[in-house]
């Protein structure tokens, strides 16, 4: 079944949500400041491509100051837009019994686009 739901989900906007971030973790990359949330990018391009089979947890390293600073810094430069993203297509895609699971995605990926800092993801 999570091979059926990615293939769908790659194909109805997976991939161009997936290209975005990668495109997004470049740009960021490109300067020294950016370059730890280049990386977040790049943690979001992944489990954006494939999000089925994939949960999402907190580090052993996620209590501390700067993963609080970086995350605040990540939710006032675009995170909190990001978030609202993934609430509306959840919520729009919940009205139907069809987009239910792919709201619930929706749902892990809001967790993790504000406040990507301090979180992995594993496979379930």
């Amino acid at each position: 079944m999570n091979l059926i739901g990615n293939l769908i989900w790659l194909l109805c906007g997976g991939f161009l949500a997936a290209l975005g971030y990668l495109i997004g973790g470049i740009v960021l990359c490109l300067t020294i400041i950016g370059i730890p949330f280049g990386i977040q990018c790049f943690k979001l391009a992944a489990i954006v491509l494939f999000p089925f089979g994939k949960r999402v947890v907190n580090s052993p390293s996620s209590s501390g100051c700067l993963n609080l600073v970086a995350n605040l810094i990540w939710i006032l430069c675009g995170g909190l837009y990001t978030a609202l993203n993934h609430l509306f297509w959840a919520f729009i895609l919940a009205i139907t019994i069809i987009g239910i699971p792919f709201a619930k995605q929706h749902l892990k990926l809001l967790e993790i686009s504000l406040s990507p800092f301090g979180k992995k993801v594993v496979e379930n």
